[in-house]
C-alpha cells in the first residue's frame, strides 16, 4: 500500500509509543556489539535483530497474534 502520510505523522506527538521508542532504541544501541558478534560474514543479509525485537514488542503490546491477523484488520 502506498501512503502520502509519513509514519511520523501517523503517531500523535504525545503518544506513549514515542517515549517507548526512545527507551527501546537506547537499550538496543547498548546491545549492538552483541548483535554484531552473531552476524554471519557470508550469505544473505539478515533482518536486523533490532527491527525484529521492536516488531515483537509491538505485537505483544497490541495483542497481535500474527502478522496475517494484523493485515486483516481494517
Amino acid at each position: 500500500m502506498f501512503s502520502y502520510i509519513s509514519l511520523e505523522e501517523r503517531v500523535p506527538a504525545r503518544h506513549p509509543l514515542r517515549e517507548l521508542r526512545g527507551l527501546v532504541d537506547a537499550l538496543l544501541a547498548s546491545m549492538s556489539a552483541e548483535f554484531e558478534a552473531v552476524y554471519a560474514r557470508r550469505g544473505r543479509p539478515s533482518v536486523p535483530p533490532e527491527m525484529l525485537l521492536k516488531a515483537l514488542l509491538l505485537q505483544i503490546l497490541f495483542s497481535i497474534r500474527s502478522m496475517p491477523s494484523w493485515w486483516g484488520r481494517r
